[in-house]
Order: C-alpha cells, then sequence, then structure tokens
C-alpha cells in the first residue's frame, strides 16, 4: 500500500508488550522502528543494553533493534521530531500515562496505546478493529478538544475481552445479547511475567487479577457502544458479570462463556456467522489481519492453549465446545494470544486500520 514506509517509536519499550511491538514492527511492511524510548534509567543505553537481560519473548530481539539508543519516554520532542506516530506501552501511573498520552498527541503524533489510562476517555476510541471500526469517526471530535490538526489517541481493549467479545460481536448483530457470563483463565504474559520471573504460578492458579473483572464487564460496552456527537455512548446491554482467574499457561487467554439472546438462534446459525465473519481488516487485507478471523473447532477438547494459540501467526480467535445450557441458552469456549491479538498485535493492526484510513500520515 505504502511507498515509503512510516516512521514509528515505542514508548515503554523495554516491557514485555513494548518487547512485542519491537519484534512485530522489525518486520512491518508499513512501518519502520526508529525510536524505542523507555524510563530515564534505560536512556542512553543500547537497546540489547536496557532489555536484553530482561527479555522475556519466546523469539529472539531483532538485529535491527539492538543497537537503537533508547530515549527517554518525558522527552517528548526528542521522540515526535524523529517518528510519524507512536505506540504506546509505557508502565507507570494512570495519572502520568494520560498526561503524557495527551502531550504526544498535542505534539502533532499519534499514539496507539496499549495502556488502560485512556480507555474511559469519552472521546478516545477503544477499537477491536474487526468489531468497531466505526469509532474512528470520533478522533475528529478529539481533535478539536486537543486542539491538534493530526495527533490524538487510539487505544486497544483490555486483553481478556479479545478472548471473547469477538466470538459474540456478530452474535449481537444478527440475534442480540442480553445477559452474559464469563470466566477467563489467563496466561501469566498478561502480568509481564514468565515462569523464571513468577515461580510461584508454577503449579498454581490464582483466582484474583487486580481490576480485570471490572475490566471484562465494562470495556465490552464501549465497545459495543455509539459514536454520539463528542462522546462514545456505551451500550446498554447486555448485562455482563465476569470472574478472572491467574493460570500457569506462558501465553493465551482462555473464556468460558454463557450467553442468552434475544432471538435465540440454533448452534448451526451460530456457527454459520463465525465461520462468515468478516470485519474492516479482512476487507483491507490489512498486513497483520487473520484471514479468517474466528474459526470454530468441532473437536471436543479444542481449542487448547498451547496448541491453537498462534493459529494465524496469534491473531485468530479460535472457538469451541458450543452447547446448550440449562441456565443461559449457549455456553462455549473461546481463546486468544493475549500479547499478541490482545495486545501489541491488536495495536499494530489498529495502526494498520488507522493508515488504511487516512488517520494517520507521514508528518
Amino acid at each position: 500500500m505504502l511507498m515509503e514506509k512510516l516512521k514509528v517509536g515505542v514508548i515503554g519499550g523495554t516491557g514485555m508488550v513494548g518487547q512485542r511491538f519491537v519484534t512485530l514492527i522489525a518486520e512491518h511492511p508499513w512501518f519502520e522502528l526508529k525510536v524505542i524510548a523507555a524510563s530515564a534509567r534505560s536512556a542512553g543505553k543500547t537497546y540489547e543494553e536496557a532489555a536484553g537481560k530482561r527479555w522475556a519473548l519466546d523469539v529472539p530481539m531483532p538485529e535491527s533493534a539492538k543497537s537503537i539508543v533508547v530515549k527517554d519516554a518525558s522527552d517528548v520532542k526528542g521522540v515526535a521530531d524523529e517518528v510519524d506516530f507512536v505506540f504506546s506501552a509505557v508502565d507507570m501511573k494512570k495519572e502520568e500515562i494520560l498526561a503524557l498520552e495527551e502531550e504526544y498527541a498535542k505534539y502533532e503524533t499519534p499514539v496507539v496505546s496499549n495502556n488502560s489510562a485512556n480507555r474511559w476517555t469519552p472521546d478516545v476510541p477503544m477499537v477491536i478493529p474487526e468489531i468497531n471500526p466505526e469509532h474512528l469517526e470520533i478522533i475528529s471530535a478529539q481533535k478539536k478538544r486537543l486542539g491538534t490538526t493530526r495527533g490524538f489517541i487510539a487505544v486497544k481493549s483490555n486483553c481478556s475481552i479479545q478472548s471473547y467479545v469477538p466470538a459474540l460481536s456478530p452474535l449481537r448483530l444478527e440475534y442480540g445479547l442480553n445477559k452474559i457470563l464469563v470466566c477467563t483463565y489467563q496466561a501469566i504474559s498478561g502480568a509481564g511475567k514468565t515462569f523464571e520471573t513468577w515461580p510461584d504460578m508454577v503449579d498454581n492458579v490464582i483466582p484474583y487479577i487486580g481490576g480485570e473483572e471490572e475490566k471484562s464487564e465494562q470495556e465490552p460496552l464501549k465497545v459495543w457502544g455509539t459514536v454520539s456527537g463528542d462522546h462514545i455512548a456505551n451500550a446498554v446491554k447486555p448485562t455482563i458479570t465476569a470472574q478472572c482467574l491467574r493460570v500457569p499457561a506462558s501465553n493465551g487467554h482462555m473464556a468460558a462463556v454463557f450467553c442468552s439472546f434475544d432471538k435465540t438462534p440454533s448452534m448451526d446459525e451460530m456457527k454459520a456467522v463465525w465461520a462468515a465473519y468478516k470485519g474492516r481488516p479482512q476487507e483491507l487485507n490489512l498486513p497483520s489481519a487473520p484471514k479468517q478471523f474466528l474459526r470454530y473447532f468441532e473437536e471436543p477438547d479444542r481449542p487448547q492453549t498451547r496448541l491453537d494459540r498462534m493459529n494465524e501467526r496469534g491473531m485468530q480467535i479460535s472457538i469451541g465446545r458450543l452447547r446448550p445450557d440449562t441456565q443461559y441458552d449457549y455456553k462455549f469456549v473461546c481463546l486468544s494470544h493475549n500479547t499478541l491479538r490482545g495486545a501489541a498485535g491488536g495495536a499494530v493492526e489498529l495502526a494498520e486500520l488507522l493508515t488504511a484510513e487516512g488517520y494517520i500520515t507521514r508528518k
């Protein structure tokens, strides 16, 4: 699509999600990694020096990134002057993230964020590209508030909801949803950990992830909401209740979903909706978009975390075990890769969508 690659910065590049951004951009056909920024203690070091001992991924650090000298993320001008837009994966207090991301936007540098800080800012779109691309329309209202011509903030949703909201979204459009119960079983990389850095998780389950249940119950309603003037109005239904557990898997969030509909479909109808569903990324053939967004497994023991988390380069949603329920209409399970589809990969796909739709351009 592009004759010349867009120049990209990653702020918060030394953490696990930041590392994912670096690996994904290193070989990207549209984007070129120009800047890696992190805390002041990492600034001035090469990326290899700053992140090498903390490298947490199962793929090697890209050679092209090793010699990049890390900048201070708080040096907005120094970072922004070298790039067309930035990915944000900083580990800071919420109010500090809000201020920093807005400062980049006001410096006319679009921010595509993996952080939760701006998810509830009324005019910041929280987008799963295959589900609610129309929410990008709110960017014009956000620019008016910020006083910018090209700077804005767009965020992706929490990793937990990306395991089950994609499967429910096309069903909601066809049949209406009135209530959902979901239990998520979330990998340790969602906490930025490996088994080496979190030995307490070996042979263990922890039935608490701070703030996760609230996000899992509330964020889908913004994703399913509508653009209304200068804000995104949340959907008023379905009602959602969630319970979130940390389980001993390296990567991959699984969800057990129970749902009831306004107009109850058959199981064959549900499977047909999943098989046929395509979103805007598939229509545009974006580089990170899976060819098949939703895949249903007929095998009774699939999807499995280790077998299926990397389907379509970790960007596909896997579904299985659909059957009637005694309290709800149906129950099924879903799986997504939490640091790819659920974090950096989803944000890269969002940046691709923003680029294809003309929101991100060269400076």
